[in-house]
């Protein structure tokens, strides 16, 4: 067979030779411990947590080592591609804070790396597809998918491995006469790369994945399609090609793509180019609510796998950073006691001290770390970012929460500045339904009154409380004259005596400040009675008093 004859019948048009695209893409100016990573989406128009998850790793690497992060579009499959795509993906990852230093963009792209969509680079493919060729590394095969459904359901019946490999890749070696025959009859063709494996021959490689360690698995023995009929690369060829083109240095991936190492790395040695250091995450899972079992997290299940679920919450960007780097390095958390106020960027992330057993994800545990975060965050600007939130997915509460920025700052603000700060602010959605009693529009009476104080008490309490009110009063002298009401009415001046001696009370002053507090607020908790009416003003507090009154 005269190979450079055929790649020549292949390949008529490719002109150029590796060594033109590896001196149109030379290794970048970096310093030496600087790290290259990307993320190569598939355009499906749906962002998850694990692609955030995974970017989050790759933005971490690069930008802690002073190298480049960037954006790949991996759309060689038109059936999965879907308009406004990468859009979404750009978008979607900016908002959590996860920003490329190059690559694919909305309008255009950015960097000397490119194009880096790979539909766009069937030229570059095709060229070391072309060298393949010539060397005898790569083969045209003309099996139709009817023939290979045959070949696997036979491999299947035998309890084979499936796949085109020995005596089962029929066009290993054709005659060039019988290829330019079937190329001049109009049949199509894909490209396999003639594999050196050979099926149980028991030859292994090993590889250190940043994650896992050593990794020692079998040799491919597979003749993989690396270029379809239509000239557009698999997966595995683009993958490759791309990393080493674009000098990708570290490539972070899920666990899934451990089975297509042995693929990857007969690639990399067969093209004769450096491996880069592979990572290869774990699989996010969760504890099932149903069995108590640990399982994958599911598009269809677990709306909190996608990142449509977070921002349609409300879920500050910071907050999930916080909570990710909580999954993702075992180490963090104990970094975040010992730095409480320190920017999360300051911490050293590290591959060593991720999980390769399943990273556990949990909502009511992101929902706490939201708590703590959200409490480092100055209340004008929580008041922004709701603000912002409202415009997007809750355009019927803007003008209402818009309306006096200041006013929200001093709502959000309550309670956070004692000594012992509440924690009651997690995302958007649940913060307004926390709040929404300081607006009269969406005020109303959610608890009832204790069950121990009489009906005929209610008004009473009230009443009198309203005889002294004082909006200038201090807190001290707020409470010194709700304890002295709450004793005239027969209720205990401290809880202590209350439960000393039920019998000689109604109640107790905690009691009683609960009645002030539903008729403020319409519920039995909430922050500090007299820091609300503060914020309220005495006009309102007044109001809502009487129409208490009014509802009994």
């Amino acid at each position: 067979m005269d190979n450079k004859k055929l790649a020549g019948l292949l390949f008529p048009d490719i002109d150029k030779t590796p060594a033109d695209w590896e001196a149109a893409f030379p290794a970048r100016d970096l310093p030496a411990e600087a790290k290259v990573t990307r993320m190569g989406p598939s355009p499906t128009g749906f962002m998850h947590l694990g692609n955030l998850y995974g970017a989050f790793v790759d933005e971490r690497l690069a930008h802690q080592s002073g190298g480049t992060f960037f954006l790949r579009i991996e759309d060689t499959d038109d059936k999965r591609k879907v308009e406004g795509a990468t859009e979404l993906i750009i978008r979607s990852l900016n908002f959590f804070g996860v920003s490329f230093d190059e690559g694919a963009g909305i309008e255009e792209d950015t960097g000397d790396y490119g194009p880096y969509y790979q539909s766009r680079r069937a030229e570059i493919y095709q060229t070391f597809v072309k060298d393949m060729i010539q060397k005898g590394q790569a083969y045209p095969c003309f099996l139709t998918s009817e023939e290979i459904s045959e070949i696997r359901a036979g491999q299947e019946a035998e309890k084979l491995t499936p796949g085109i490999y020995g005596k089962y890749a029929a066009h290993r070696d054709l005659t060039m006469e019988d290829i330019k025959a079937r190329i001049d009859a109009g049949q199509e063709y894909v490209i396999r790369l003639r594999s050196t494996g050979t099926e149980n021959s028991g030859k292994t490689f090993t590889v250190t994945d940043a994650i896992r360690g050593e990794l020692t698995m079998p040799e491919n023995f597979q003749d993989v399609v690396i270029l379809k009929s239509n000239g557009i690369p698999t997966y595995h060829f683009a993958h490759v090609i791309d990393d080493h083109l674009m000098r990708t240095t570290h490539v972070v991936r899920g666990e899934e793509w451990l089975p297509s190492l042995p693929i990857h790395v007969e690639l990399f040695e067969t093209l004769g180019l450096p491996l880069p250091v592979y990572c290869h995450t774990a699989q996010l899972m969760k504890i099932d609510e149903t069995t108590g079992v640990k399982r994958k997290l599911s598009k269809r299940h677990d709306p909190e796998l996608s990142l449509d679920f977070y921002r349609e919450k409300g879920y500050h960007p910071a907050s999930v950073r916080e909570y990710l780097l909580t999954v993702l390095n075992s180490n963090f958390e104990e970094w975040r006691i010992e730095n409480p106020e320190a920017d999360i960027d300051e911490f050293a992330f590290t591959t060593e001290k991720m999980s390769n057993s399943g990273a556990l994800f949990d909502l009511n545990k992101l929902n706490d770390v939201c708590k703590d975060v959200l409490l480092r965050i100055p209340a004008e600007e929580l008041a922004s970012f709701l603000t912002d939130w409202a415009k997007e997915f809750r355009p019927d509460l803007t003008a209402l929460i818009d309306a006096d920025p200041a006013f929200l700052a001093k709502v959000l603000n309550v309670g956070r500045d004692q000594a012992k700060p509440r924690k009651d602010l997690v995302y958007a959605q649940q913060i307004f339904e926390f709040i929404r009693f300081y607006f009269d529009e969406y005020f109303e009476y959610e608890d009832e009154a204790p069950e121990n104080i009489p009906a005929e008490d209610l008004p009473a309490i009230i009443e009198s409380y309203m005889a002294t009110y004082d909006h200038s009063d201090t807190q001290e002298e707020w409470f010194n004259k709700v304890r002295e009401m709450a004793v005239e009415k027969g209720y205990a001046a401290k809880p202590k005596d209350y439960k000393k001696h039920p019998e000689d009370y109604k109640g107790h002053v905690g009691h009683v400040s609960t009645v002030i507090r539903i008729a403020l607020t319409g519920r039995s908790n909430s922050p500090d009675i007299w820091e609300i009416q503060q914020i309220l003003g005495e006009e309102t507090v007044r109001a809502r008093m009487q129409k208490y009154i009014d509802s009994l």
